[in-house]
């Protein structure tokens, strides 16, 4: 007898850029535009790990714009990106947390 398929897939942690634009209560630095998140989100594919980041940035009362993937860890170390033992911890969090981890915000400022 055949063993019958897994159910669930097993979970990956992306990689996703996230733009935010303002809005009230957001908690950005005063006087931005929006800002950048480089975030680590696990799923079992790439839609799911996005579709889980914008809900969690929107219940904390951002106004997320656009997401960019750029990968698992696998993918990005094929591609000769250079992925540091901080970043790999905060990698393995998410996937140990089933979470998405902010790892870096960067605003955006008009200029004037």
């Amino acid at each position: 007898m055949a063993d019958k398929p897994k159910k669930k897939s097993r979970q990956q942690v992306f990689t996703l850029l996230v733009e935010v634009g303002r809005k009230d209560g957001d908690g950005l630095p005063d006087g931005s535009t929006g800002a950048a998140l480089m975030c680590f989100a696990s799923g079992v594919d790439e839609a799911e790990a996005v579709r889980e980041t914008v809900a969690i940035l929107k219940q904390a009362d951002l106004a997320p714009l656009d997401v960019s993937g750029y990968g698992t860890l696998e993918e990005r170390l094929a591609e000769g990106h250079d992925i540091n033992d901080d970043e790999r911890g905060l990698m393995q969090r998410a996937l140990d947390e089933n979470s998405v981890i902010v790892a870096q915000m960067t605003p955006f400022y008009d200029k004037d």
